[in-house]
Protein backbone atom coordinates (compact mmCIF):
# COMPACT_ATOMS: atom_id res chain seq x y z
CA UNK A 1 0.00 0.00 0.00
CA UNK A 2 1.22 3.72 -1.46
CA UNK A 3 1.36 6.09 1.86
CA UNK A 4 2.50 9.55 2.15
CA UNK A 5 4.27 8.92 5.21
CA UNK A 6 6.69 10.05 7.72
CA UNK A 7 10.07 7.45 7.77
CA UNK A 8 9.87 6.95 11.53
CA UNK A 9 5.96 5.57 11.27
CA UNK A 10 6.96 3.67 7.96
CA UNK A 11 9.69 1.68 10.25
CA UNK A 12 7.00 1.14 12.83
CA UNK A 13 4.66 -0.31 10.45
CA UNK A 14 7.35 -2.71 9.03
CA UNK A 15 8.45 -3.60 12.51
CA UNK A 16 4.65 -4.57 13.85
CA UNK A 17 4.43 -6.49 10.08
CA UNK A 18 7.34 -8.72 11.37
CA UNK A 19 4.78 -9.88 14.47
CA UNK A 20 7.40 -8.74 17.22
CA UNK A 21 6.67 -10.43 20.79
CA UNK A 22 8.44 -7.94 22.63
CA UNK A 23 9.17 -4.58 22.02
CA UNK A 24 11.60 -2.59 24.65
CA UNK A 25 11.71 1.33 24.38
CA UNK A 26 13.09 3.98 26.04
CA UNK A 27 12.99 7.06 24.31
CA UNK A 28 15.67 9.33 22.40
CA UNK A 29 15.53 11.73 19.72
CA UNK A 30 15.48 10.91 16.55
CA UNK A 31 14.16 7.54 17.06
CA UNK A 32 11.51 8.23 19.39
CA UNK A 33 8.19 8.61 17.04
CA UNK A 34 9.19 4.81 15.86
CA UNK A 35 8.41 3.22 19.51
CA UNK A 36 6.11 6.13 20.44
CA UNK A 37 3.69 4.44 17.10
CA UNK A 38 4.58 0.52 18.37
CA UNK A 39 3.12 1.69 21.16
CA UNK A 40 0.22 2.89 20.44
CA UNK A 41 -0.11 0.15 18.28
CA UNK A 42 0.08 -2.67 21.17
CA UNK A 43 -2.29 -0.84 22.88
CA UNK A 44 -4.92 -0.61 20.34
CA UNK A 45 -4.57 -4.21 19.67
CA UNK A 46 -2.93 -3.68 16.23
CA UNK A 47 -0.24 -6.18 17.05
CA UNK A 48 -1.11 -9.39 18.27
CA UNK A 49 0.76 -11.68 20.90
CA UNK A 50 3.09 -8.30 21.46
CA UNK A 51 4.57 -7.21 24.88
CA UNK A 52 5.55 -3.08 24.95
CA UNK A 53 7.99 -2.35 27.90
CA UNK A 54 8.92 1.28 28.49
CA UNK A 55 12.19 0.76 30.62
CA UNK A 56 13.64 2.98 32.38
CA UNK A 57 16.95 3.66 30.45
CA UNK A 58 18.49 2.70 26.97
CA UNK A 59 20.60 -0.24 28.99
CA UNK A 60 17.59 -1.46 30.16
CA UNK A 61 15.85 -1.74 27.40
CA UNK A 62 18.01 -3.79 25.27
CA UNK A 63 18.54 -5.80 28.47
CA UNK A 64 15.00 -6.73 28.27
CA UNK A 65 15.54 -7.84 24.82
CA UNK A 66 18.71 -9.95 25.84
CA UNK A 67 16.30 -11.86 28.19
CA UNK A 68 13.23 -11.87 25.59
CA UNK A 69 15.34 -12.79 23.21
CA UNK A 70 17.08 -15.57 25.47
CA UNK A 71 13.54 -16.64 26.55
CA UNK A 72 12.53 -17.32 22.42
CA UNK A 73 10.50 -14.22 21.93
CA UNK A 74 11.23 -12.19 18.91
CA UNK A 75 12.47 -9.06 20.00
CA UNK A 76 13.01 -5.80 18.88
CA UNK A 77 14.21 -2.39 20.13
CA UNK A 78 15.56 1.12 18.95
CA UNK A 79 18.17 3.40 19.93
CA UNK A 80 20.66 6.52 19.28
CA UNK A 81 23.74 8.79 19.67
CA UNK A 82 24.18 8.63 24.08
CA UNK A 83 21.53 6.15 24.09
CA UNK A 84 23.63 3.81 22.27
CA UNK A 85 26.92 4.71 24.84
CA UNK A 86 24.53 3.90 27.75
CA UNK A 87 23.84 0.20 26.59
CA UNK A 88 26.88 -0.30 25.23
CA UNK A 89 27.65 -3.47 28.16
CA UNK A 90 24.75 -5.12 26.61
CA UNK A 91 25.47 -4.24 22.94
CA UNK A 92 28.20 -6.37 23.17
CA UNK A 93 26.49 -9.06 25.20
CA UNK A 94 23.72 -9.31 22.76
CA UNK A 95 26.33 -10.47 20.02
CA UNK A 96 28.47 -12.23 22.42
CA UNK A 97 25.56 -14.06 23.51
CA UNK A 98 24.24 -14.51 19.78
CA UNK A 99 20.52 -13.26 20.22
CA UNK A 100 18.94 -12.22 17.28
CA UNK A 101 17.46 -9.14 18.26
CA UNK A 102 17.08 -6.29 15.72
CA UNK A 103 17.51 -2.84 16.66
CA UNK A 104 16.96 0.28 14.73
CA UNK A 105 19.85 3.30 15.06
CA UNK A 106 18.38 6.55 13.79
CA UNK A 107 21.81 7.68 13.53
CA UNK A 108 22.84 10.47 15.34
CA UNK A 109 26.13 12.17 16.78
CA UNK A 110 27.41 11.59 19.81
CA UNK A 111 28.64 14.55 22.36
CA UNK A 112 30.01 16.63 24.07
CA UNK A 113 29.20 19.25 22.74
CA UNK A 114 25.67 17.93 22.48
CA UNK A 115 24.39 17.70 19.25
CA UNK A 116 20.99 16.01 18.00
CA UNK A 117 21.59 15.74 14.34
CA UNK A 118 22.63 13.40 11.92
CA UNK A 119 26.00 11.41 11.71
CA UNK A 120 27.61 8.09 12.05
CA UNK A 121 29.41 8.14 14.99
CA UNK A 122 26.55 6.24 17.03
CA UNK A 123 26.76 3.02 15.09
CA UNK A 124 30.58 3.58 14.64
CA UNK A 125 31.01 3.20 18.31
CA UNK A 126 29.48 -0.16 17.93
CA UNK A 127 30.95 -1.44 14.64
CA UNK A 128 33.27 -3.99 16.69
CA UNK A 129 30.83 -5.21 19.09
CA UNK A 130 29.41 -8.14 16.64
CA UNK A 131 26.13 -6.79 15.30
CA UNK A 132 25.57 -6.96 11.57
CA UNK A 133 25.24 -3.40 10.59
CA UNK A 134 23.24 -2.41 7.52
CA UNK A 135 22.37 1.04 5.90
CA UNK A 136 19.55 2.43 4.26
CA UNK A 137 19.40 5.07 1.63
CA UNK A 138 15.67 6.00 1.78
CA UNK A 139 12.80 5.24 3.71
CA UNK A 140 11.42 3.03 1.39
CA UNK A 141 15.13 0.71 1.82
CA UNK A 142 14.22 1.18 5.67
CA UNK A 143 10.71 -0.04 5.43
CA UNK A 144 12.48 -3.81 3.29
CA UNK A 145 15.55 -3.59 5.27
CA UNK A 146 13.58 -4.11 8.49
CA UNK A 147 11.95 -7.17 7.38
CA UNK A 148 15.28 -8.47 5.67
CA UNK A 149 16.94 -7.89 9.13
CA UNK A 150 14.86 -10.01 11.20
CA UNK A 151 15.27 -12.93 9.13
CA UNK A 152 18.96 -12.30 8.45
CA UNK A 153 19.28 -11.98 12.49
CA UNK A 154 17.18 -15.60 13.18
CA UNK A 155 18.57 -17.20 10.33
CA UNK A 156 22.38 -16.54 11.41
CA UNK A 157 21.19 -16.10 15.79
CA UNK A 158 23.06 -12.73 15.68
CA UNK A 159 21.16 -9.36 16.42
CA UNK A 160 21.29 -6.79 13.54
CA UNK A 161 21.08 -2.55 13.77
CA UNK A 162 19.15 -1.10 10.97
CA UNK A 163 21.32 2.17 10.51
CA UNK A 164 19.07 5.46 9.00
CA UNK A 165 19.64 8.56 9.00
CA UNK A 166 18.43 10.66 11.78
CA UNK A 167 16.02 13.35 10.94
CA UNK A 168 17.42 12.94 7.04
CA UNK A 169 15.16 10.01 6.86
CA UNK A 170 13.42 8.97 10.70
CA UNK A 171 11.61 12.52 10.48
CA UNK A 172 11.30 12.97 6.68
CA UNK A 173 7.62 11.99 4.35
CA UNK A 174 8.25 10.79 1.02
CA UNK A 175 5.97 7.92 -0.46
CA UNK A 176 6.34 4.80 0.63
CA UNK A 177 5.14 1.05 -0.60
CA UNK A 178 3.90 -0.14 2.88
CA UNK A 179 3.95 -4.20 2.48
CA UNK A 180 0.68 -6.25 3.11
CA UNK A 181 1.13 -8.80 5.91
CA UNK A 182 0.46 -11.79 3.70
CA UNK A 183 3.96 -10.98 1.67
CA UNK A 184 5.59 -10.58 4.98
CA UNK A 185 4.56 -13.59 6.44
CA UNK A 186 5.37 -15.58 2.87
CA UNK A 187 9.08 -13.57 3.41
CA UNK A 188 9.99 -14.18 6.89
CA UNK A 189 8.91 -17.61 8.90
CA UNK A 190 8.00 -17.61 12.44
CA UNK A 191 10.76 -17.32 14.78
CA UNK A 192 12.26 -20.41 15.78
CA UNK A 193 15.23 -19.65 17.92
CA UNK A 194 18.37 -21.69 17.74
CA UNK A 195 19.08 -21.49 21.86
CA UNK A 196 15.98 -20.80 24.37
CA UNK A 197 15.96 -20.88 28.20
CA UNK A 198 14.00 -23.50 29.19
CA UNK A 199 13.18 -24.56 32.69
CA UNK A 200 13.20 -28.22 32.04
CA UNK A 201 16.56 -28.28 30.01
CA UNK A 202 18.51 -25.53 32.27
CA UNK A 203 21.64 -24.18 31.08
CA UNK A 204 23.72 -20.99 31.52
CA UNK A 205 23.83 -18.26 28.64
CA UNK A 206 26.55 -15.77 28.14
CA UNK A 207 28.55 -18.13 31.14
CA UNK A 208 31.88 -17.23 32.12
CA UNK A 209 34.65 -18.71 28.94
CA UNK A 210 38.77 -17.78 30.26
CA UNK A 211 41.65 -18.24 27.93
CA UNK A 212 41.30 -21.67 27.26
CA UNK A 213 38.04 -20.83 24.73
CA UNK A 214 37.71 -17.43 24.49
CA UNK A 215 39.51 -17.24 20.80
CA UNK A 216 37.46 -19.90 19.35
CA UNK A 217 33.86 -18.25 20.84
CA UNK A 218 35.13 -15.14 18.84
CA UNK A 219 36.32 -16.60 15.72
CA UNK A 220 32.87 -18.29 15.66
CA UNK A 221 31.44 -15.09 16.09
CA UNK A 222 33.46 -13.67 12.83
CA UNK A 223 32.66 -16.76 11.02
CA UNK A 224 28.87 -16.22 11.50
CA UNK A 225 29.71 -12.46 10.07
CA UNK A 226 31.02 -14.08 6.89
CA UNK A 227 27.99 -16.42 6.53
CA UNK A 228 25.58 -13.18 6.45
CA UNK A 229 27.80 -12.26 3.30
CA UNK A 230 26.56 -15.13 1.85
CA UNK A 231 23.10 -14.71 3.16
CA UNK A 232 22.39 -10.90 2.72
CA UNK A 233 22.18 -11.08 -1.02
CA UNK A 234 20.44 -14.32 -1.29
CA UNK A 235 17.91 -12.56 1.09
CA UNK A 236 17.71 -9.35 -0.78
CA UNK A 237 17.31 -11.37 -3.78
CA UNK A 238 14.01 -13.81 -2.33
CA UNK A 239 12.96 -10.49 -1.30
CA UNK A 240 12.61 -8.54 -4.53
CA UNK A 241 10.88 -12.20 -6.01
CA UNK A 242 7.59 -11.81 -3.90
CA UNK A 243 7.98 -7.55 -3.32
CA UNK A 244 9.24 -7.00 -6.57
CA UNK A 245 11.94 -4.26 -5.35
CA UNK A 246 15.61 -3.95 -5.08
CA UNK A 247 16.52 -3.47 -2.08
CA UNK A 248 19.13 -4.34 0.85
CA UNK A 249 21.98 -6.55 -0.42
CA UNK A 250 26.04 -5.85 -0.16
CA UNK A 251 26.62 -2.81 -2.11
CA UNK A 252 24.68 -0.73 -4.92
CA UNK A 253 26.60 0.53 -7.79
CA UNK A 254 25.40 3.67 -9.62
CA UNK A 255 27.31 4.08 -13.51
CA UNK A 256 30.16 2.31 -11.53
CA UNK A 257 31.16 0.41 -14.99
CA UNK A 258 34.14 2.10 -16.44
CA UNK A 259 34.48 4.68 -14.34
CA UNK A 260 38.06 5.93 -13.76
CA UNK A 261 36.33 7.70 -10.01
CA UNK A 262 34.17 6.33 -7.84
CA UNK A 263 32.83 8.16 -5.06
CA UNK A 264 31.81 5.27 -2.24
CA UNK A 265 29.52 6.18 0.89
CA UNK A 266 26.81 4.89 2.87
CA UNK A 267 22.95 5.90 3.82
CA UNK A 268 21.04 8.91 2.46
CA UNK A 269 23.87 11.14 1.43
CA UNK A 270 24.19 8.92 -1.89
CA UNK A 271 20.93 10.61 -3.48
CA UNK A 272 22.72 13.69 -3.44
CA UNK A 273 25.06 12.45 -4.62
CA UNK A 274 23.35 11.09 -7.81
CA UNK A 275 22.48 14.19 -9.01
CA UNK A 276 26.18 15.89 -8.74
CA UNK A 277 27.59 13.19 -10.77
CA UNK A 278 24.33 12.98 -13.25
CA UNK A 279 25.54 16.36 -13.98
CA UNK A 280 29.36 15.60 -14.18
CA UNK A 281 29.22 12.58 -16.29
CA UNK A 282 26.76 15.15 -18.56
CA UNK A 283 30.03 17.10 -18.77
CA UNK A 284 31.68 14.20 -20.26
CA UNK A 285 33.72 13.10 -16.53
CA UNK A 286 33.76 9.31 -15.87
CA UNK A 287 32.84 9.05 -12.53
CA UNK A 288 30.53 7.10 -10.52
CA UNK A 289 29.45 6.34 -7.00
CA UNK A 290 28.77 2.79 -5.06
CA UNK A 291 26.70 2.67 -1.73
CA UNK A 292 27.77 0.23 0.61
CA UNK A 293 24.94 -1.15 2.24
CA UNK A 294 26.29 -3.70 4.90
CA UNK A 295 28.95 -2.34 6.95
CA UNK A 296 29.17 -5.08 8.84
CA UNK A 297 30.39 -7.67 7.88
CA UNK A 298 32.64 -5.43 5.90
CA UNK A 299 32.04 -6.85 2.00
CA UNK A 300 35.63 -6.50 1.27
CA UNK A 301 35.72 -9.05 -2.17
CA UNK A 302 32.52 -7.50 -3.25
CA UNK A 303 34.35 -3.90 -3.32
CA UNK A 304 37.22 -5.27 -4.78
CA UNK A 305 35.33 -6.50 -7.76
CA UNK A 306 33.12 -3.45 -8.37
CA UNK A 307 36.37 -1.16 -7.88
CA UNK A 308 38.89 -2.93 -9.44
CA UNK A 309 39.39 -1.09 -12.61
CA UNK A 310 38.80 2.53 -10.91
CA UNK A 311 41.78 4.71 -11.36
CA UNK A 312 40.78 6.72 -7.77
CA UNK A 313 38.28 6.32 -5.37
CA UNK A 314 36.86 9.26 -2.57
CA UNK A 315 35.31 7.80 0.43
CA UNK A 316 33.03 10.02 1.68
CA UNK A 317 32.11 8.88 5.48
CA UNK A 318 29.89 11.11 8.10
CA UNK A 319 32.20 10.11 10.61
CA UNK A 320 35.79 10.20 11.74
CA UNK A 321 38.31 8.19 13.94
CA UNK A 322 39.95 11.02 16.20
CA UNK A 323 43.46 10.70 15.73
CA UNK A 324 43.28 8.50 12.57
CA UNK A 325 41.03 9.86 9.72
CA UNK A 326 38.00 8.42 8.25
CA UNK A 327 36.64 5.07 9.17
CA UNK A 328 35.04 3.81 6.02
CA UNK A 329 38.00 5.26 3.99
CA UNK A 330 40.37 3.09 6.69
CA UNK A 331 38.30 -0.28 5.88
CA UNK A 332 38.45 0.69 2.44
CA UNK A 333 42.04 1.07 1.76
CA UNK A 334 42.79 -2.55 3.62
CA UNK A 335 40.16 -3.83 0.92
CA UNK A 336 42.30 -2.16 -2.12
CA UNK A 337 45.70 -2.88 -0.38
CA UNK A 338 46.50 -5.09 -3.61
CA UNK A 339 45.41 -2.96 -6.22
CA UNK A 340 47.20 0.58 -7.56
CA UNK A 341 43.91 2.45 -6.91
CA UNK A 342 44.55 5.81 -5.07
CA UNK A 343 41.59 6.25 -2.10
CA UNK A 344 40.88 9.66 -0.72
CA UNK A 345 39.42 10.00 2.25
CA UNK A 346 36.94 12.79 2.91
CA UNK A 347 34.87 13.08 5.97
CA UNK A 348 31.68 15.86 6.07
CA UNK A 349 28.41 16.22 7.54
CA UNK A 350 29.25 16.23 10.91
CA UNK A 351 26.87 17.13 13.43
CA UNK A 352 24.23 17.65 10.89
CA UNK A 353 26.40 20.07 8.48
CA UNK A 354 24.81 20.33 5.40
CA UNK A 355 26.23 18.52 2.23
CA UNK A 356 25.56 20.87 -0.87
CA UNK A 357 25.82 19.71 -4.20
CA UNK A 358 27.88 22.58 -5.09
CA UNK A 359 30.32 21.34 -2.41
CA UNK A 360 30.31 18.17 -3.51
CA UNK A 361 31.07 18.88 -7.10
CA UNK A 362 33.87 21.08 -5.93
CA UNK A 363 35.27 18.57 -3.47
CA UNK A 364 34.94 15.55 -6.45
CA UNK A 365 37.01 17.66 -8.94
CA UNK A 366 39.86 18.38 -6.64
CA UNK A 367 40.18 14.49 -5.93
CA UNK A 368 39.69 13.81 -9.51
CA UNK A 369 43.06 16.30 -9.77
CA UNK A 370 44.45 13.90 -6.64
CA UNK A 371 44.61 17.31 -4.64
CA UNK A 372 43.05 16.67 -1.34
CA UNK A 373 44.95 16.91 1.39
CA UNK A 374 44.81 13.47 4.03
CA UNK A 375 42.04 13.49 5.10
CA UNK A 376 39.93 16.27 3.76
CA UNK A 377 37.31 17.59 6.16
CA UNK A 378 34.52 18.79 3.57
CA UNK A 379 33.31 22.27 3.99
CA UNK A 380 35.48 23.00 7.02
CA UNK A 381 35.83 26.55 8.71
CA UNK A 382 39.70 26.78 8.68
CA UNK A 383 39.49 30.42 9.65
CA UNK A 384 37.56 29.41 13.09
CA UNK A 385 40.25 26.73 13.79
CA UNK A 386 43.28 28.86 13.15
CA UNK A 387 41.28 31.44 15.35
CA UNK A 388 40.99 28.96 18.20
CA UNK A 389 44.65 27.70 17.95
CA UNK A 390 45.66 30.76 18.50
CA UNK A 391 43.50 31.53 20.93
CA UNK A 392 45.12 28.63 22.67
CA UNK A 393 48.37 29.40 22.19
CA UNK A 394 48.17 33.17 23.64
CA UNK A 395 46.79 32.48 26.82
CA UNK A 396 46.79 29.11 29.42
CA UNK A 397 42.68 29.73 30.48
CA UNK A 398 41.50 30.37 26.88
CA UNK A 399 37.91 28.53 27.83
CA UNK A 400 36.01 26.27 26.24
CA UNK A 401 36.28 24.89 22.67
CA UNK A 402 32.94 24.36 22.67
CA UNK A 403 31.73 27.53 23.46
CA UNK A 404 34.61 29.52 21.89
CA UNK A 405 34.21 28.47 18.34
CA UNK A 406 29.87 29.13 18.84
CA UNK A 407 31.45 32.80 19.61
CA UNK A 408 33.18 33.19 16.68
CA UNK A 409 30.50 31.96 14.31
CA UNK A 410 28.08 34.27 15.76
CA UNK A 411 25.90 32.03 17.90
CA UNK A 412 25.24 34.57 20.45
CA UNK A 413 23.14 32.40 22.71
CA UNK A 414 26.00 30.77 24.08
CA UNK A 415 28.09 34.02 24.47
CA UNK A 416 29.53 33.75 27.91
CA UNK A 417 28.21 36.06 30.77
CA UNK A 418 31.27 38.01 31.68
Amino acid sequence: MLKQVEGSHAVAEAVALCRPEVISAYPITPQTHIVEDLGTMVKAGGIENCEFLLVESEFGALSACIGSSAAGARSYTATSSQGMLFMMEAVYNASGMGLPIVMTVGNRAIGAPINIWNDWGDAMSARDAGWIQLFVESNQQAVDVHIQAFKLAEQLSLPVMVCMDGFILTHSYSRVDIPEQEQVDAFLPAFEPRQVLDPAVPVSMGAMVGPEAFTEVRYLAHHKQMEALELIPEQAAAFQQIFGRDSGGLTKSFECEGAETVVVTMGSVIGTMKEVLAGMRADGISIGALAVRSFRPFPKDTLRACLQNAKRVIVFEKCLAVGMGGILAMNLRMALKDFPIRVHSAIGGLGGRPITRANLRRMFEKGIRDEMEEPHFHDIQMDIVERELERERAQRRSGSIAENILQDVGVVAAAKTI
